[in-house]
């Protein structure tokens, strides 16, 4: 049984406290989509995704579709999938015995030093 509901940029943990079609809702809500879009998607009335988005509030102690996305990050419901993946490399690049590459550009500061450097060398030859 998976435990684990994918969407998007968010993921979402079943058996704490929300239903999976509820949860299914509130990652979408994280999202940024509204009721509509969601009946769209999942092909069901408008009607509908608002009484499950009603029962998540209820079930999360909130009043706003804003707070129910918070309380739910706050209880560990649903999470950015970004944190998930920079844990991935962080954990990766403390077994992998190669370090992590780094490509830097030389930066703006040094350029201006050069310059600097540069015209003053040139005063220098014709001053």
């Amino acid at each position: 049984m998976e435990t684990t509901i994918v969407s998007g940029a968010w993921k979402g943990e079943l058996g704490r406290g929300l239903a999976p079609r509820e949860l299914e809702f509130v990652l979408s809500v994280a999202q940024g989509m509204t009721a509509k879009e969601i009946a769209k998607t999942f092909g069901i009335a408008p009607g509908t995704v608002v009484k499950r988005l009603s029962n998540a509030m209820f079930k999360l102690g909130v009043h706003r579709q804003a707070a129910m996305v918070a309380e739910a990050m706050k209880r560990q419901i649903i999470s950015p999938v970004c944190v998930v993946l920079a844990a991935v490399i962080a954990i990766h690049a403390m077994i992998d015995d190669q370090p992590m590459r780094q490509n830097r550009r030389v930066g703006e500061r040094r350029v201006g030093e050069l310059r600097l450097a540069r015209r003053a060398e040139l005063g220098e030859l014709f001053g």
